[in-house]
């Protein structure tokens, strides 16, 4: 390619003008050496020397420079690369990262129970990863990175997944081993409950079994006195509370609002706590088996002036029965009177729209009344307490001296002679402090009872009347 040179723009034969020639000449020669010449390559290859212009005119977007896209067509592939390289530098550290937290969790599951190869295998693997993270610093400091972006991301990716499925893994044996160690506790507890209510029902059997009635075996009908009735009447009383303790049990599980049944039993009366509501059954058991008591047949003939027996046939009917299992004897003798007494009081006590609610239907009741025993415990648990009443009313007749029942009526001031509160927490100590308090009878639970002029105190609950102090 060659360079044509620009010429001078005046001729140098005119000789008249040679000095201004002179100083024209260098003055363009200085314009053009401010000037930088350019060569441009034609497609046809030939050279063409182009003046740059000092002044800058803009350049028309049609016509791009090649050379600058180029340069900015690499510099950007770079950007893009070196990007894509550090994401997945970043991929592959998160990776490693999740293995040792898998290979840890695998350390420490391994700890309980002890197993001392996945331990050091676990080890062993936090150590690798551990190293090849090393690694990877070491070579991203030094700049000696040699990643293929879209391999290194899909492995880091699969490392990653694989590393949580162990982690997960991991996670679903460790509450599975606490899931079997909570059975076991479960299990452990449920043995230990039925241990306790197995020697609760022993203690309760051995307390409601004829055990205690042992003591009369050699007693004698000329010895007997008011202490033998006494110790008969506690142990009644003990059946009694066991036979309320189930009903009470029925009627939870029948959804009973027990504070209803009370106060339909014993309307306006308020309990110091919610668990003094058992007094209320217990009052009612009590008055119903009771009822006719005084009578020396217990009610079960209208006939006035039927046969009264002798006391010591009275204590003969005591001495068999007082051994006796209640059901067998009533299978024996369905006629017998106590057949008759137990029929009866539990037709009493034992309401048939109670019974459907606690069983469902009326089946014990068909069974009883057409002569029939059911195979229950809540029909044991009353047969049990009825042959209690039935050897207290024995044994009360065969005394020497006239039995008869009393009861005291609402609203009555106590008295220690004829009284025996059943709970101190009934008097609401807090309330009788800060006012003027009486004490009266809210209800009767045991009646008492007169054995000549013997008294056997009536078991109350007490309830105060508050009356606000007078101002003066």
């Amino acid at each position: 390619m060659e360079t044509i040179k620009p010429k001078s723009a005046f001729d140098s034969s005119s000789n008249n003008n040679s000095s201004h020639k002179s100083r024209l000449a260098r003055t363009f020669q200085k314009v053009i050496n401010l000037r930088t010449a350019t060569k441009i390559a034609s497609s046809n290859g030939i050279g063409i020397c182009v003046l740059t212009s000092q002044h800058k005119f803009p350049q028309d977007d049609s016509t791009p420079d090649l050379k600058t896209s180029s340069h900015s067509d690499k510099h950007g592939d770079s950007k893009v690369k070196q990007k894509a390289v550090l994401e997945a530098l970043i991929a592959k550290v998160f990776a490693s990262v999740t293995s040792i937290k898998a290979a840890y969790a695998e350390l420490q599951m391994a700890q309980h129970p002890y197993n001392s190869d996945a331990i050091q295998a676990a080890d062993e693997a936090v150590v690798e990863e551990l190293r090849a993270l090393s690694e990877l610093k070491r070579k991203f400091l030094k700049k000696e990175l040699d990643l293929s972006p879209q391999v290194t991301l899909m492995l880091a990716e699969i490392q990653e997944q694989q590393s949580l499925m162990r982690t997960y893994e991991i996670t679903i044996k460790k509450l599975e081993s606490d899931v079997e160690g909570r059975d076991s506790d479960i299990s452990l507890l449920h043995k230990q409950l039925e241990d306790c209510i197995a020697f609760n029902k022993s203690l309760e059997k051995k307390l409601n079994a004829s055990g205690p009635l042992s003591m009369f075996d050699n007693i004698q009908f000329a010895t007997l006195n008011p202490s033998h009735f006494v110790q008969v009447l506690h142990c009644t009383l003990r059946s009694v509370r066991s036979f309320v303790k189930m009903m009470i049990k029925e009627m939870e599980s029948a959804k009973w609002d027990l504070d209803a049944a009370a106060k339909t039993i014993e309307p306006g009366t308020v309990f110091a706590k919610q668990g003094h509501r058992c007094y209320v059954f217990e009052s009612f058991v009590c008055k119903t088996m009771l009822e006719a008591f005084n009578s020396h047949d217990y009610g079960l003939t209208n006939d006035s002036a039927s046969k009264k027996l002798d006391p010591g046939e009275y204590f003969n009917r005591f001495k068999n029965l007082k051994s006796a299992h209640p059901k067998s004897y009533l299978v024996q003798n369905p006629n017998s009177c106590f057949a008759k007494f137990t029929r009866t009081k539990y037709l009493n006590v034992v309401h048939a729209k109670m019974e459907c609610s606690f069983f469902g239907n009326l089946n014990q009741r068909k069974l009883f009344t057409s002569g029939g025993y059911p195979d229950t415990a809540f029909f044991a648990a009353f047969t049990e307490m009825a042959r209690r009443f039935w050897l207290l009313h024995c044994l009360g007749f065969s005394m020497h001296e006239q039995v008869s029942v009393f009861q005291v009526k609402k609203d009555c001031r106590f008295s220690e002679v004829y009284m025996e509160n059943v709970s101190e927490e009934s008097l609401f100590s807090d309330q009788i402090n800060d006012a003027n308090a009486d004490i009266r009878v809210s209800f009767t639970v045991v009646p008492g009872f007169k054995i000549g002029k013997t008294v056997i105190q009536s078991q109350v609950y007490l309830s105060p009347v508050i009356t606000p102090p007078v101002s003066r």
